[in-house]
């Protein structure tokens, strides 16, 4: 048991970073750590500091792929289909983009967008039927996307399996959408990085 815990009628549990830590220590299928790391981290259950102190604490054999997961999650990823995204503009040489930064125009709030190039003005999301197409979602995201759009941003969307299927394609839009951004002025947007 670690030195800090819950106690919950004489029951005692660890608290959520040692447990997602314990859960994930390990483990080689990088798909279900990222799951388990960025939905604890999102839902605010814990902090990437407080995984990386478990992560300093613990036991280096078995921690592989926490390490690089959390490293993903510190960078803004905040759900598989994201870090997919990420491996995928890695891979096909695209600058690396900003990974859900807060979007403002002057001070007031725009979107959140899963990918921002700001030298282009261009917006990537992931969206997946599970967060994104309940009534509420959907709508969520069109006023989003609207948002944007009115801004001047050139918004793309993607399902996460056409990013993992057809990712010659994705590639390709995104490129020419980066390029067709470049060729204006830089939009007023001020983005801040995930903290």
């Amino acid at each position: 048991m670690p030195a800090r815990f819950w106690d919950l009628g004489g029951i005692r549990y660890a608290l959520a970073a040692r447990a997602v830590a314990d859960a994930v220590w390990g483990k080689t299928d990088m798909r279900s750590v990222t799951a388990l790391v960025a939905d604890a981290v999102q839902q605010g259950k814990c902090t990437v500091q407080q995984l990386a102190d478990e992560l300093r604490a613990g036991p280096k054999q078995g921690s592989v792929a926490l390490r690089a997961t959390l490293a993903e999650v510190a960078d803004g990823i905040a759900s598989v289909a994201e870090c997919d995204l990420r491996k995928l503009i890695k891979r096909s040489g695209l600058p690396e983009p900003m990974y859900n930064p807060c979007l403002y125009v002057g001070d007031v709030f725009l979107a959140k967008p899963d990918a921002w190039w700001p030298d282009a003005g261009v917006a990537c999301e992931v969206d997946s039927r599970e967060w994104h197409l309940s009534p509420d979602g959907w709508e969520r995201t069109q006023a989003r996307h609207a948002r944007m759009s009115a801004h001047g941003i050139l918004v793309l969307h993607y399902a996460p399996r056409r990013i993992r299927s057809d990712s010659a394609a994705v590639v390709a839009e995104l490129r020419a959408t980066l390029a067709a951004g470049r060729q204006r002025p830089p939009l007023p947007i001020r983005a801040e990085p995930v903290r």
